[in-house]
Parts: C-alpha cells; sequence; structure tokens
C-alpha cells in the first residue's frame, strides 16, 4: 500500500467513525440525564408516597370495621360459657363478633388532616421538578464546559499549526545559511510548548466530558460528541431586562417557592387539625356477636345444632360514645403551641427562599451586564491581537523580529481567543439561565 492509498482510508475510516457517532444536543442530553437519574428517581418515589398518605387521609373517613372469631376447648374443671356452672368435662366453644364505628366529630381533624396531606402531596411533586430543574442546570453547565474545552482545543491547534510553519520556515533558513541555529532553537521550544498545550487542553476535554457522562449516568459510553454549532449570543444588554419583572416571573413558577408555599399551607392545616384535640369527639357504635357452646343441649340432652345456636345466642348493639377532654397534662395544647411554631417557621422558610430567588435573579441580572461588556471589549480585542500577530509574523519572515517577539505576539493572541471564547460561554450561559426565570422552556423536562 502506497502512501497516498494509505491517506485515503485514513480520511475514509475517521469518516466513518464521524459518520456513525451520535452527536447529542443540550436537550437531548437534559432528557437523557432526567430519565436515568437515580435522584429524580428518588423524588418520585417520595412523591409517591406522600400520594399515597393523601388518599389514606380521605379513606380514614370511612367506618372502622372489625370482625374475630375464636374456638377454645377447656379441659378439666371450667366454667361453662353458656350457663356459668362448673363442669368437669371437655368441652369447646365458638365466638363471633362484627364491629364498626364511624366519627361524627372530632373538632375537624380529619378533613384538616386530608388538606394537609394534599398540600405536602403537591409540595413533592414541586420537588420533583426542582431536582429536574436542577439537574438541566448542571447538565447545561457541563455541556458548555465541553464546548470551552473545544475551543480550547481548536485554538490551540491554530497555534500549534502556526509553530509548526515557523519551525519548518527557520529551519529552512538554517539549512540555508540565512538563520543561526538559535533561532530554530527558540522555534522549536515554541513548538514543543504548543504542543504541550494541545496536550493539557485535551485531557481537560476529557475530563469536561467525563463530567457530562456522569451528570447524564450514561454508563456504557467513554466518550460524547455534541453538536458542533450553538445558538448565537443574543445581543441584548442589561437595559432590556427587568429584575422586578424578572422576580415577579419566576416567583410565579419555580418550583423551589412553590413547594415551601405549599408546605407552608400544609403546616397551617397541620396546626388546625392539631386544636381538633381541644374539642369533644362524637362516634357512633355498632355491632353484632354470637356464639355455640358444646355444653349448650336441649331437654333430651342433645347439643343444639350450630345453626340454630348462631341464630338464637346472636346479639346486637348500637350506641354513640361523646368523648370530653378535660386533662391530659396539657399535651394538647403542647401540641397545638408546637405546630404553630412549625407554621411559623415554615413561614420564614418562605420568606428565605424568596430572598434566595431575587438575590440570585439580581446576580443574574448584573452578570449579564458585565458579561456584555466584557464580551463586546473581547471580540474587540481579539481582533486588535490578530492584526497585531499578523504583522508580527509578516516581520520574522522579513528577519525584522526574532522567535520571542513572535512567541509573545502569537502568546497574546492566542490569549484574547481563549478569553473571548470563556466570556462568550459565560455570557451564553447566564442568557439561557435568565431564560428560563423567564419563563421560557429552555429545558426538555418532559
Amino acid at each position: 500500500m502506497n502512501l497516498k492509498t494509505y491517506i485515503v482510508s485514513l480520511f475514509f475510516l475517521a469518516y466513518l467513525v464521524g459518520f456513525s457517532q451520535e452527536t447529542w444536543t443540550l436537550d437531548e442530553c437534559v432528557a437523557y440525564a432526567i430519565e436515568h437519574n437515580l435522584q429524580v428517581k428518588n423524588t418520585n418515589y417520595d412523591k409517591d408516597s406522600s400520594k399515597e398518605s393523601y388518599r389514606q387521609s380521605i379513606r380514614d373517613l370511612l367506618p372502622s370495621v372489625s370482625g374475630s372469631t375464636n374456638y377454645t376447648i377447656n379441659y378439666g374443671r371450667s366454667a361453662d360459657p353458656n350457663t356459668n356452672d362448673y363442669v368437669n368435662t371437655e368441652f369447646f366453644s365458638n365466638n363471633y363478633s362484627l364491629g364498626a364505628s364511624l366519627d361524627l366529630f372530632q373538632g375537624f381533624q380529619k378533613m384538616n388532616t386530608i388538606r394537609a396531606s394534599k398540600f405536602i402531596y403537591k409540595a413533592t411533586q414541586e420537588d420533583v421538578l426542582q431536582q429536574k430543574f436542577l439537574l438541566a442546570f448542571r447538565v447545561m453547565n457541563a455541556f458548555y464546559d465541553i464546548k470551552f474545552n473545544e475551543g480550547l482545543v481548536a485554538n490551540s491547534l491554530e497555534q500549534l499549526e502556526i509553530s509548526q510553519a515557523n519551525y519548518d520556515l527557520v529551519k529552512k533558513q538554517v539549512d540555508l545559511g540565512m538563520m543561526a541555529g538559535a533561532d530554530l532553537y527558540e522555534a522549536e521550544s515554541g513548538l514543543l510548548a504548543d504542543k504541550l498545550l494541545v496536550t493539557q487542553n485535551r485531557n481537560n476535554l476529557a475530563n469536561a466530558k467525563l463530567v457530562l457522562l456522569q451528570e447524564m449516568n450514561l454508563i456504557d459510553q467513554n466518550d460524547i460528541a455534541l453538536q458542533e454549532t450553538l445558538d448565537p449570543i443574543a445581543e441584548e444588554g442589561q437595559d432590556s431586562i427587568s429584575l422586578d419583572t424578572l422576580y415577579q416571573t419566576a416567583r410565579s413558577f419555580v418550583p423551589l417557592v412553590k413547594s415551601q408555599e405549599y408546605r407552608v399551607s400544609a403546616a397551617k392545616k397541620q396546626l388546625q387539625a392539631s386544636r381538633g384535640f381541644l374539642y369533644p369527639s362524637l362516634s357512633l357504635t355498632a355491632g353484632y356477636g354470637t356464639s355455640y357452646f358444646e355444653t349448650n343441649v336441649d331437654e333430651n340432652g342433645n347439643i343444639i345444632p350450630f345453626k340454630t345456636q348462631f341464630n338464637d345466642n346472636a346479639s346486637k348493639y348500637m350506641g354513640a360514645q361523646l368523648n370530653i377532654p378535660i386533662s391530659n397534662g396539657w399535651s394538647a395544647h403542647s401540641r397545638v403551641k408546637q405546630q404553630k411554631i412549625a407554621y411559623l417557621q415554615e413561614k420564614n422558610n418562605l420568606e428565605i427562599q424568596e430572598q434566595e430567588l431575587f438575590r440570585l435573579l439580581q446576580q443574574l441580572v448584573q452578570d449579564n451586564l458585565s458579561f456584555t461588556v466584557e464580551y463586546e471589549q473581547s471580540n474587540q480585542k481579539v481582533k486588535a491581537q490578530q492584526l497585531a500577530f499578523d504583522i508580527a509574523q509578516k516581520r520574522y519572515e522579513k528577519g525584522l523580529i526574532n522567535a520571542l517577539d513572535l512567541f509573545q505576539a502569537k502568546n497574546l493572541f492566542a490569549v484574547a481567543q481563549n478569553e473571548n471564547l470563556q466570556v462568550g460561554l459565560k455570557l451564553k450561559v447566564n442568557q439561557s439561565t435568565i431564560d428560563f426565570y423567564s419563563g421560557l422552556p429552555i429545558f426538555n423536562i418532559n
């Protein structure tokens, strides 16, 4: 195989690998992460548990019904359950009972408990959504971190290509006797430095990909390819963002705040339920019982049949029970006080969440202004450094400056490119975060 055929084969294989490798968009990464994240599954289990608690609180309104039966064998001298006479013989007996009770009034404890458990269920639904949003933000940061490191690799490869071309030029001129050997060592030093930088950036890129793979729980792969292009950065500054409007919008739907709102409502209902222990309670009871005794005989000494005894020994009852709390060690009053403290604590937690949300949005708006200005100036700096490098490159080729001067100009250009890439991605992440709090569907959560 000649060299030309070998190179063509390598390009063909590289094309096949690139064609077969799946590329991931940000939405796809987020959707996959949410589907396979174990913490999200745990939060879903909490939601299912609270849902069952809510359903059970409703079922607690139903009457309580219970039944019992027994089978007893008596040996030796014992009392006959039928006549209460003592007999000295072996016999057995059966008892059957069925009872029911229905609470008519308990100070509205059950109704308030139903409402409280319903609010807790809604809070856990918001907790699930909050976990998804937190995961989506982590995936987004990891996604853009990969794009940043890919940009660093591309920039360093570009610098490496320039250093390689300069090295080849110097080597040719040294061979022709137009430049000294020391110039070749300087060019080689710059070339080796750029090769090292490429290796370091590729290692950082591999680490960034590992972070994304771990966030997505993508355990069957050790590499991931992302979409080549990103949406352009919106050219809008601080003047177009109203902090108050942004806060009011975010306040209305952010899961962490809504979850805490539901918990405040639940604590209020739990406080009302605890006050129910201070009121009298009224309940209805009813029951049915019967029995069978082996010692129950007729006038001829024959044991009365089971069916006859079952009907003849039947007893029924119905009644009402009124309980009035008088003193129970002040435990009911203490329970009310404790629940009131819990209610006030939940309200305070809601204020904390609102305060943290406002501070977060305030920082986002401030960062948006800062990053926008930095990005504009960074673009101008890249253009200026590129022009300076192009001039230095031409002067170097004409022998007007040495390799160190060229290396410095090239490094300044590379630093400007990297700074521009970094601030551009920071601005992109910041704008996406603001879009989220503005209510825009930037994540494929469902």
